[in-house]
């Protein structure tokens, strides 16, 4: 069996996760990756999307929609602004956060980035419909 890493999830309202895990997939900003024991050190901001991580008590996921991931060799830190289990999501908490998304941007770079995390949004919508 691989080896286990320390992986903690934490949003400013509450510990969502603190669990010996496998592997952690991560919605990173720049791409989705796997961190698992032995990674090398990287910080990664998170885009709108779902967090999952597997052990030897299960699989677990959360839906997140922005912050950062701190990974090092033996663990894996998510300080999300908004994260909920799974299970909790709803399409109208996603709905609010496209409403929110899509107010108008008063430059070129503001809209690119709005753009881009109403694209995420809209993906992680179809997602939890597929749940």
């Amino acid at each position: 069996m691989a080896g286990t890493l320390q992986f903690d999830l934490v949003s400013p309202e509450r510990r969502l996760a603190s669990m010996a895990a496998v592997e952690v997939q991560i919605p990173g900003a720049e791409g989705d990756l796997t961190a698992m024991e032995g990674h090398a050190p990287v910080l990664v901001g998170l885009r709108p999307g779902i967090l999952r991580a597997s052990g030897a008590q299960g699989a677990s996921a959360y839906v997140v929609t922005g912050g950062f991931a701190e990974i090092s060799a033996a663990g894996v830190s998510v300080l999300a602004e908004l994260a909920v289990p799974l299970a909790e999501a709803t399409a109208e908490m996603v709905d609010k956060l496209l409403a929110e998304a899509t107010k108008a941007p008063t430059d070129a770079a503001s809209k690119d980035a709005a753009d881009k995390t109403v694209a995420d949004l809209t993906a992680l919508k179809a997602a939890l419909a597929a749940h």
